[in-house]
């Protein structure tokens, strides 16, 4: 099973919205044969929390207006270090940088397959926390 045509479609327009966003070292990951409840994840970071709501806020935007779709479920937004998004078929994880190094994410879901994402829609590079 792979992650189906609607969740990918979803995916490139929450990593391409978040890079709008400068988010930071954007990955999506196909997790529909791992999980019942999404079929796939995408993670970025912010460097600052206020970063983390802006990202939050563009990605919600353009999912709406290019794709028609809602968060069925939000989380972590209060204290802006860790918003998820839940849109059923995705979820989006947008992490302050310290959570994301902290939690690693990317080393729980290693195993699973990468969704390639366009050019423009992979963000920056991360920032080491000692230069921030």
């Amino acid at each position: 099973m792979t992650a189906t045509d609607r969740a990918v479609e979803l995916v490139k327009v929450a990593a391409e919205a978040a890079s709008d966003k400068l988010a930071q070292e954007i990955i999506a990951y196909d997790v529909s044969d791992q999980l019942v409840i999404t079929e796939a994840f995408v993670l970025c970071s912010a460097p600052n929390d206020r970063q983390v709501r802006a990202i939050v806020d563009e990605v919600e935007d353009q999912l709406r207006i290019k794709s028609g779709a809602k968060p069925v479920r939000r989380e972590g937004e209060r204290d802006g270090r860790w918003v998820l998004l839940d849109y059923a078929d995705i979820v989006v994880h947008i992490q302050h940088e310290e959570e994301r190094g902290y939690y690693g994410l990317e080393r729980l879901w290693k195993d699973c397959p990468e969704i390639e994402l366009p050019e423009g829609a992979r963000g920056a590079e991360r920032t080491p926390l000692d230069e921030q």
